[in-house]
């Protein structure tokens, strides 16, 4: 680590002995158990594992959604803990792309606007913030309706807004819980194939699926359980061999 604070090397996310534990009444909860991770530039990781393992919770980990208990959190070369709450959303807008289940796009907004906000946010003129905007929604099939508010759009269509949103501008890390989950084969292929260009002209991508067929999109497979790290390889193909024994 140098004198500001930034981890120096390769690794674009990291987690260091990362835990985090919930408390439910008198009962204590380990989402994710002292895990280490390092994710580099131009890599594609997909985490699998049953629901409960910790998929979820590593995401918000890695995006600065949620602290962790114990250990630490690299995004970009920086500690994330030791970022105030305006270091941390300044981080989050200029280099970290969402595409969680909720969606989260704002009702007030078409989806041209919800695309564009982010960078509109982050001081790009309108006219260099709308074109990139909609050369985003281009890319996911939704320039044609690009005019339309989040309730006037299929469940569907408002998911690809939302990894619009997510890719826009010049961000280097996609951060994606289920992306294709509520999208056709076609589609749903289409947005496989932007994350892995998004990694293949170097960027980081973080995939949270169940679906073996999307896994091997990426590089590299891990699998959690319990909140453990209990297998992790580089040949995606496994995918689905590996996930049944999990699961057996």
């Amino acid at each position: 680590m140098n004198a500001a604070g930034r981890v120096t090397g390769g690794d674009v996310l990291r987690l260091d002995g990362a835990t985090k534990t919930y408390q439910q009444g008198p009962v204590e909860v380990i989402a994710l158990a002292s895990t280490d991770l390092s994710i580099g530039a131009g890599q594609f990781l997909a985490v699998m594992g049953p629901s409960g393992s910790g998929k979820s919770t590593m995401l918000l980990l890695l995006g600065g959604l949620a602290d962790p208990t114990a250990g630490k959190v690299w995004a970009e070369g920086r500690d994330l803990g030791a970022l105030d709450g305006r270091e941390r959303a300044m981080l989050r807008r200029r280099s970290l792309g969402f595409v969680f289940q909720e969606l989260n796009l704002l009702p007030g907004l078409s989806a041209l606007e919800n695309v564009t906000l982010p960078l509109e946010l982050d001081g790009v003129r309108f006219s260099r913030a709308r074109d990139d905007a909609m050369k985003a929604l281009g890319q996911v099939g939704m320039a044609d309706l690009a005019s339309r508010f989040p309730d006037e759009l299929s469940g569907g269509q408002r998911q690809r807004v939302a990894i619009a949103r997510a890719t826009v501008g010049p961000r280097r890390v996609l951060l994606a819980d289920e992306p294709t989950g509520a999208l056709d084969t076609v589609t749903g292929e289409s947005v496989m194939r932007l994350l892995r260009g998004h990694c293949d002209a170097g960027g980081t991508a973080v995939m949270v699926t169940h679906d073996p067929r999307l896994a091997v999109w990426a590089d590299r497979v891990l699998f959690l359980r319990d909140g453990r790290v209990v297998d992790h390889v580089t040949d995606p193909s496994m995918a689905a061999s590996l996930l049944d024994e999990q699961q057996s």
